[in-house]
């Protein structure tokens, strides 16, 4: 079945765009490496680590996952971020993700979250984690893309909201998770958001950071 849809549909890298496979060795090496402490213009509060910067393959998976269909993406970056997480992870303390929100139109028109999908194949494979999908975004909220990063607060602030945590993530290690960093302005407002529910939000996690 494989080989008769890629007759119609070539399969290529999500990496690299290399015909033949959906992610190829090399783009899989290129994430890796150690995870990188970031410092985003807007400081959350708490540290900030990134498996890539934005660049290479790392760029275009993500590019491909939220532009263009590519779910299978979800595996790949998933396992990426596992690793990462592998390296920070506090010993002893159970581990929550918590996925960056995504605005309904948006999640819609990618056919899901990109996001959430990375977070339940990392949560898959690392022991004692799950994933909490707890952050929403209220209406008003435009795309940041072009937005200054005073713009992109503005933007957000007040906008995206969580709901109460349960009793059993108190002694969690807790790590929000997206896909891309850039000035830090929505990783900033999810993590007021998670502190007005009297969380404690232990630091984030993204694919990669500009």
């Amino acid at each position: 079945m494989r080989t008769l849809l890629d007759l119609v549909v070539p399969s290529e890298c999500g990496g690299c765009r290399r015909p033949g496979t959906r992610w190829c060795p090399e783009c899989a090496r290129s994430l890796s490496g150690p995870p990188i402490r970031v410092y985003p213009r807007t400081d959350p509060g708490v540290p900030c680590w990134a498996s890539s910067r934005y660049r290479g393959p790392a760029r275009q998976a993500v590019l491909a996952a939220k532009e263009r269909g590519r779910r299978d993406l979800a595996r790949p970056l998933g396992l990426a971020l596992a690793a990462g997480l592998a390296e920070l992870r506090a010993p002893g303390r159970p581990l929550i993700l918590v996925p960056s929100p995504s605005r309904r139109a948006a999640a819609r028109r990618r056919g899901g979250d990109p996001v959430s999908r990375c977070a339940l194949v990392a949560a898959q494979s690392l022991h004692g984690c799950q994933v909490l999908s707890c952050l929403r975004v209220w209406w008003g909220v435009r795309d940041s893309a072009g937005l200054s990063a005073r713009e992109r607060d503005r933007n957000l602030r007040g906008r995206v909201s969580a709901a109460p945590m349960p009793v059993r993530t108190m002694n969690a290690q807790v790590v929000l998770v997206d896909d891309v960093l850039t000035t830090g302005a929505t990783v900033n407002a999810c993590a007021r958001a998670l502190t007005a529910t009297g969380l404690c939000l232990d630091g984030v996690f993204v694919t990669c950071a500009v």
